[in-house]
């Protein structure tokens, strides 16, 4: 009947877009990221506050490491992941999902106006490496 074909066509749908925005190898802990030519003040900032927090894991320019992934990557495009997981992921810590990192922490020293700038610099490096 037409209810199942719907239905069918929604999981066929679902099953494409998570088979494409899986990443292509599971084991990737680094990508190469071209940084901007520029970056905006808040970004600037951002880019200390990166340095000092979360560069250790997820690499200089967001590149990842075998502490963490790369955050320059498509499963990271705000599409997929917005501003909102960024706050979640620092004031709560993340589950592993994506990647065989193991869980996030929490980060209790970072404020959530600084988050904010990091969250600029991230997205202003993925900009510049095709990310939108």
């Amino acid at each position: 009947d037409k209810t199942t074909w719907i239905m069918l066509t929604v999981v066929i749908i679902l099953c494409t877009t998570a088979f494409l925005l899986w990443p292509a190898d599971a084991e990737v802990n680094h990508v190469d990221v071209a940084p901007p030519d520029t970056l905006t003040a808040e970004a600037v900032e951002g880019r200390v506050l990166f340095e000092a927090h979360c560069q250790k894991c997820h690499g200089s320019n967001g590149a990842g490491t075998d502490r963490g992934p790369p955050l320059v990557h498509v499963i990271y495009e705000p599409e997929h992941h917005s501003n909102e997981s960024f706050y979640r992921a620092v004031a709560n810590g993340v589950t592993q999902h994506h990647w065989p990192y193991g869980n996030m922490p929490t980060l209790p020293g970072v404020k959530t106006e600084e988050v904010s700038k990091i969250i600029r610099y991230v997205r202003e490096h993925q900009v510049s490496n095709g990310i939108k």
